[in-house]
């Protein structure tokens, strides 16, 4: 059953295009399909669309015409409660953390509840020791539940990383996006979150949908790889098919692959 559950469909972007209000055409025309499983790699360079297409996934953009599809649900045209439900199953992590400062490790990862918690609970910090339980075992996950009640700025970026990947996890998601997630990181530390993220994506059997800089990241992470360029898909296959003619054709003439040891 597990084998048969991996080749459906979990999302599916049909024709998408993205235009903002001053004119960029950010998506022209993007299709594809992820498998339920996958751990999909997007590359391109800064300005092709890889943000724009996460945040239309999850509705945190409009698109402007296309149809994208999550668990046979058509989510194109969601509104209100439909799309903060959305949310909660469609999880996300970002290149700067989006952690609360000043509040301690679990409070920030508690905070991934709040989509399932009452307005007033949320403001005054009540919620139930087993969404604590939760949030501490998520913690444990990515190895650094120690760190529990520090402040979250007295953390490293790599530690800050984990606490959002813990934070995504509480919503129990089916799908973690993740933006540029070790772009601010150093080498170490990269591979540190994104053995994270291919822990959760084979473990927990949740997909993951991720931008990617570095190719050879990329060879070592994805399952299966996008290339866009210019809002526009350009390659679809296995990372390694990617050749070096392959490579210049997305990231332009004289352009050199980068190694992250």
């Amino acid at each position: 059953m597990k084998d048969q559950a991996k080749t459906k469909n979990i999302l599916s972007v049909k024709n998408l295009t993205k235009t903002y209000e001053n004119g960029v055409r950010a998506l022209k025309g993007v299709s594809f399909d992820v498998k339920e499983g996958e751990f999909l790699v997007i590359i391109g360079l800064s300005g092709s669309g890889k943000s724009t297409l996460l945040r239309c996934i999850n509705r945190l953009h409009d698109p402007t015409s296309g149809v994208v599809v999550f668990d046979g649900q058509d989510i194109t045209h969601i509104e209100g409660s439909a799309i903060r439900e959305l949310r909660k199953r469609v999880a996300m992590i970002f290149q700067h953390f989006n952690l609360i400062p000043r509040h301690s490790v679990l409070s920030n990862v508690l905070m991934g509840k709040l989509g399932s918690t009452s307005v007033m609970k949320s403001i005054f910090g009540l919620f139930s020791p087993a969404d604590s339980k939760e949030a501490l075992k998520y913690l444990g996950l990515v190895g650094i539940a120690e760190k529990a009640n520090i402040r979250a700025d007295q953390l490293s970026g790599g530690q800050q990383q984990r606490v959002a990947i813990a934070r995504a996890l509480t919503q129990n998601p089916k799908i973690l996006l993740a933006d540029e997630p070790v772009a601010s990181l150093d080498p170490a530390t990269c591979h540190t979150v994104m053995d994270y993220l291919k822990k959760i994506n084979q473990e927990m059997g949740i997909t993951v949908i991720a931008n990617l800089h570095f190719l050879s990241l990329v060879r070592q992470y994805a399952t299966r790889v996008i290339a866009l360029k210019a809002g526009e898909i350009v390659f679809q296959g296995s990372p390694n098919d990617i050749s070096e003619e392959w490579f210049q054709r997305i990231y332009g003439e004289g352009a050199k692959e980068v190694h992250i040891q």
